[in-house]
């Protein structure tokens, strides 16, 4: 049999990994509004698409989108036009998908001439057009241990047909995205509206006991247990990378290697760069549910893992996972199953640790599966980084400066993303 980790070898490891009711209920208030500087808004995992949304507010449910440059949804009637010379025009056509018909805005009255956009959807991957519009919502204000009051913004929407819900969340009404913009997505919206900072931080619950959480705006961010500290104070910062593609909103990180069970995985490690096409590089997305890896990079990592974990009972295998296990042969730590660790290496030295929790994912009674799948050869991102190795980890975006904070789980701290208390403090 493999040897494991010893307990306090592995807890050591977790210290190390992190160094490098909702508002229908909240009796918020409104009034004279204050300077805000700090939004909060609660998530939810929908198990049956294993999508994730973020509530706006209670009737606005909308799936998050890492790499989506705006928010889309149905419009209501007799909704606003933006004129096409408008700066959140002009960034908005500039993210428009290679693969979606080229948009010609033209005049609605005399003199006037609105903005038509062009997207996709992240989930179908259909093509639409429509009017950009300014939506007006109420969001959660927050202190960073509770919402406070409820904060006056706008967010800018394209008007998207009823068919493009399709393949969404029940109850969702569109798609919030949360990419690098600097006025058009969700979070630079927000930050250039209510006249704070653009940056933000995604919490994935892992329950659907309870949600998880988004920050939009100033620090802190305090989860339960009280006395826990504010969680920024255990961020590891690292350089988010940006696609060659002017039309990919998405964030890549600096990935140099992986490691499994602390050995390197013999790579293509030039495929996790961008080449000339800007293909390539190692994507971070809530859209997909597991880790997806191009053929040529999956295959000697799976390798390594049967290696790794050579004394562990098997069991049959269970689409679209290639490796299982009977969960009665493995141990228990407070980062899930005791496993050998993966190790995403970072160019600036820094470790994404993804332990038991977040590699393995259980699929049925006594069976658990290493939660990473093959992409195929054609996969335009080298390796896409799926919601499920997400969960329960904490990322900070501060998008101006390109940088990303995070904690690759919050378990090492005794706490999950469901731990944000939603009562208000008011």
């Amino acid at each position: 049999m493999t040897q494991q980790p010893h307990p306090l070898s592995l807890t050591l490891k977790i210290l190390f990994s992190i160094c490098l009711t909702l508002f229908t209920s909240l009796p918020l208030t409104l009034g004279q509004q204050p300077k805000v500087n700090a939004l909060v808004a609660p998530i939810k995992k929908d198990f049956s698409t294993s999508l994730y949304t973020i509530a706006l507010n209670p009737t606005k449910q909308f799936l998050i989108d890492l790499a989506g440059s705006i928010v889309w949804s149905p419009c209501p009637p007799n909704y606003g036009l933006v004129q096409c010379t408008a700066p959140i025009c002009n960034e908005a056509l500039t993210f428009r998908y290679p693969d979606c018909l080229p948009i010609i805005n033209g005049p609605k009255s005399p003199g006037f001439c609105r903005c038509i956009s062009s997207t996709k959807s992240p989930v179908t991957e259909a093509c639409f057009a429509g009017d950009e519009t300014l939506i007006h919502i109420f969001v959660a204000s927050t202190d960073g241990k509770n919402p406070t009051s409820l904060a006056s913004a706008d967010y800018v929407n394209i008007c998207a047909p009823q068919s493009a819900l399709a393949g969404l969340p029940p109850h969702t009404i569109g798609v919030a995205g949360f990419g690098r913009t600097t006025l058009v997505s969700l979070p630079a919206r927000l930050a250039w509206d209510l006249s704070f900072y653009n940056q933000f931080a995604l919490c994935l619950p892992s329950t659907r006991k309870a949600p998880g959480v988004a920050f939009f705006g100033a620090k802190p961010y305090r989860l339960l247990p009280s006395y826990l500290p504010d969680i920024s104070n255990f961020l590891c910062y690292t350089t988010l990378l940006k696609s060659p593609n002017n039309s990919d909103a998405g964030y890549y990180l600096d990935v140099k290697d992986i490691a499994v069970n602390g050995m390197s995985v013999p790579l293509p490690t030039h495929e996790l760069k961008f080449d000339s096409t800007a293909r390539g590089g190692f994507k971070l997305s809530a859209i997909i549910p597991y880790t997806a890896m191009r053929s040529n990079i999956y295959e000697p990592f799976i390798e390594a893992y049967k290696v790794a974990t050579k004394g562990i009972r098997r069991v049959p295998r269970v689409k679209p996972f290639e490796l299982c296990f009977d969960t009665r042969a493995l141990g228990s730590t407070m980062v899930g199953y005791s496993v050998p660790p993966i190790d995403i290496m970072l160019n600036d030295g820094k470790n994404w640790t993804i332990f038991g929790a977040n590699s393995l994912k259980d699929v049925r009674t006594n069976t658990a599966c290493l939660a990473f799948v093959n992409g195929g050869r054609k996969e335009i991102p080298a390796i896409t980084l799926g919601g499920f190795q997400m969960e329960d980890s904490f990322l900070h975006f501060d998008v101006p400066n390109s940088t990303l904070g995070f904690i690759p789980t919050l378990r090492g701290l005794q706490t999950t993303c469901s731990n944000f208390n939603f009562t208000s403090g008011v």
